[in-house]
């Protein structure tokens, strides 16, 4: 019987390590885990805002995506490099774990992560008075729990070329960047022309999109001209991870 197919599998412990790890990091924790929940409370509980009755669930569509960037880039990107400069990384390559055990360790991490500033997210977005059917609450987790999953990527091809400091400065001018041009604090009609079409360019712009349509907000384009562009970006992620993973000296 291989270890994947064993309960307590290698892939299983790595996984577990790592989020057991992430957990234990304050520094990594509360600024991804909090950031996103108190954006959102300052733009839809404390400020004024929009008073039409979907404001609190669009912004709820867009944040969520917000919230899954940062462990993503910040666990893959800023991590991964660490790790790589600290040696670890070539530990791994010649042990006998397989390497996508690592990643997929990685990736549970940033997914836990991503649903503890959810669970923040969603409880604010009830005391602002969004109301969402089960079947819709669960489809939209679904989303922003996936959110992950192009950042993860974008975050290891980072991971794998760049310096510890490199990847920090790279990974905090993406996590902002892609969240202001994707239209997810501010939604992308209201921005200016170039921005619009900068942000077309990023995963966070069709994520966020894909969020506002599963709540019946309004969106640019279809869902699946926005599905198609994310599984675009997701292929390319993947192989921008894959040859910094085969190119990598450690």
């Amino acid at each position: 019987m291989t270890a994947l197919a064993l309960p307590d599998g290698v892939w299983h412990r790595e996984a577990l390590t790592e989020v057991k790890r992430s957990l234990r990091l304050p520094q990594f924790l509360l600024p991804t885990v909090l950031t996103p929940a108190g954006f959102y409370a300052l733009f839809t509980l404390a400020l004024p805002h929009d008073p039409a009755p979907g404001f609190a669930a669009a912004t709820l569509a867009g944040y969520g995506v917000f919230a899954a960037t940062g462990p993503a880039l910040f666990g893959f990107g800023a991590g991964v490099a660490v790790e790589r400069e600290q040696g670890l990384i070539e530990l791994k390559r010649v042990s006998p774990m397989p390497a996508g055990a690592y990643v997929a360790a990685k990736l549970a991490a940033a997914i836990v992560t991503t649903a503890f500033a959810l669970m923040l997210i969603d409880a604010l977005s009830i005391v602002a008075g969004v109301r969402l059917s089960p079947a819709t609450w669960a489809l939209l987790t679904l989303l922003h729990l996936a959110s992950a999953v192009p950042f993860a990527l974008i975050g290891f091809g980072m991971g794998m070329r760049m310096t510890a400091k490199g990847a920090v400065a790279v990974a905090n001018a993406l996590f902002l960047g892609c969240s202001v041009l994707g239209g997810l604090w501010v939604p992308s009609r209201l921005l200016p022309g170039w921005m619009q079409m900068v942000g077309a360019w990023t995963p966070s712009y069709h994520l966020g999109q894909l969020a506002r349509w599963i709540i019946g907000a309004d969106t640019i384009g279809t869902p699946g001209i926005h599905g198609a562009a994310v599984l675009a970006m997701t292929v390319a992620g993947a192989a921008w991870a894959w040859t910094g993973w085969r190119r990598s000296p450690a």
